[in-house]
């Protein structure tokens, strides 16, 4: 682990190709030189993998077929941008349990300098589709989620964790449920020494803030949980949203540093 440091940067960002974000890769990287920041990462939704056809879901992320593109691309823009701001080249990847190594062994093949770990899905639908919510136990969702985060931290895919508690974007009232199930989650993170985002992407849901929640965020300071940021930017304007206000939080929270990833290596920057 290497020690740096820098100004800004933002490590979680998306464009057009999964459907659903705005802008391309070049105007990601432009809007992030315009809002000062030294480092922007690249992190689309990975493609579904483990389905049969090349794009599953367009609504929500790029083909496989498309994978490839966008690495190249992405690492075509890092050495063009390199004299105006250091692009790093990650994915957010979708975390499953009965597809971990098909994920491993993908990934393995690219020169990628970190990689996202999100629960998106538990069962048959999006943590984010208003249809889940109908008549379900908030309780037992709050808890699958957790332990499903849990594993994730613990596949060892990871080097980042995504939006930890983002089950509670389109229910806010499970962010009040309270759970022994949110500690086990985070000791399971803190001992797995995968760091966690700040991801400032709440705004955009009806739950609104951040995730973690502020509440969650302290624990995981008082675990010891490693920290980076991440705006979840899906268009231009929001990229490095709210980045001194996350600084500023975790300074009072007792955080003195955060990281960034370069080829899968972390390194740590001054808060």
């Amino acid at each position: 682990m290497n020690t740096e440091t820098g100004a800004m940067f933002d490590l979680h960002t998306h464009h057009d190709r999964c459907g659903h974000a705005e802008g391309t890769l070049r105007q990601m990287i432009e809007a992030a030189i315009e809002a000062g920041l030294d480092t922007i990462g690249l992190s689309d939704h990975s493609p579904f993998f483990a389905e049969p056809v090349d794009h599953f879901k367009p609504w929500v992320a790029m083909a496989k077929s498309e994978f490839p593109k966008y690495v190249a691309e992405a690492i075509a823009l890092r050495a063009e941008y390199r004299e105006r701001i250091t692009v790093l080249v990650g994915v957010e990847s979708d975390f499953f349990d009965d597809h971990r190594e098909l994920y491993r062994q993908i990934y393995s093949r690219y020169p990628l300098d970190y990689i996202i770990g999100s629960v998106h899905v538990l069962g048959e639908l999006d943590i984010f589709n208003p249809a889940r919510w109908i008549g379900a136990d908030l309780l037992a969702e709050k808890e699958s989620y957790c332990a499903a985060v849990g594993r994730s931290a613990r596949s060892g895919l990871f080097d980042i964790l995504g939006h930890v508690d983002a089950i509670k974007g389109n229910c806010p009232e499970i962010a009040a449920i309270r759970t022994p199930a949110v500690d086990r989650m985070l000791r399971d993170i803190a001992e797995s020494d995968v760091v966690m985002e700040v991801n400032t992407s709440g705004s955009t849901k009806p739950v609104g803030g951040w995730y973690p929640a502020p509440d969650v965020l302290e624990r995981a300071a008082f675990y010891g949980v490693k920290v980076t940021f991440g705006s979840d930017a899906h268009q231009p304007d929001r990229i490095g949203e709210d980045f001194e206000a996350v600084r500023n939080h975790l300074r009072g929270l007792g955080y003195r540093e955060w990281y960034v990833f370069r080829n899968r290596v972390r390194h740590r920057r001054p808060l």
